[in-house]
This record gives C-alpha cells, structure tokens and sequence, in this order.
C-alpha cells in the first residue's frame, strides 16, 4: 500500500504537466509576441512622428522643397547647366 501513494502522486504530476504545460508554453509565447509587437508599435510611433515633421517641411519650407527637387527628382533651375560626376574606377 507504501507503493501506491508515490506512483499515484506521480501521476497526478504528470497528468498535471501534460495537461497545463501546453498552455503555460503559449502564455509564455503570447507575451513575448506582445512584447515584440509594443516595441515595433513605439519605433513605428516615432517613424510616423518623423514623418509628419517632414511632410510639414515639404508642406511650408520652400527651401527644402527646392533642396527634394534638386536632389531627388534632378530639377535644375532656368540657364543652369546640370553636372554629373562619374566616378572613375
């Protein structure tokens, strides 16, 4: 009867981390996703607060809009000759 009580303990531990491991693995994975995803949540906050700021520049600052035309788009003003280096191997 000494027999019964250990093997019976250790089957109600096994029954115990057979049926509750699987949910404490994907509470464990759940909160790291979440994690993961505050962060990206924070960078894409401050990505989009960068965004604006620049949007508004493009928006009000002829300066910087002149700067986007000539750097990006290759806009060159009225009698300006463009020039292109090209690097020599």
């Amino acid at each position: 009867m000494n027999f019964k009580k250990p093997f019976l303990t250790l089957g109600l531990v096994a029954l115990f981390v057979v049926l509750f491991t699987p949910g404490f693995l994907k509470i464990r994975d759940l909160r790291n996703r979440n994690q993961d995803l505050a962060q990206k949540n924070k960078r894409l906050q401050v990505e989009n607060a960068m965004l604006k700021i620049e949007l508004q520049r493009v928006d009000k600052d002829q300066v910087y809009q002149e700067k986007i035309l000539r750097e990006k788009m290759g806009v060159v003003r009225k009698n300006e000759v463009p020039v292109r280096l090209v690097p020599q191997d």
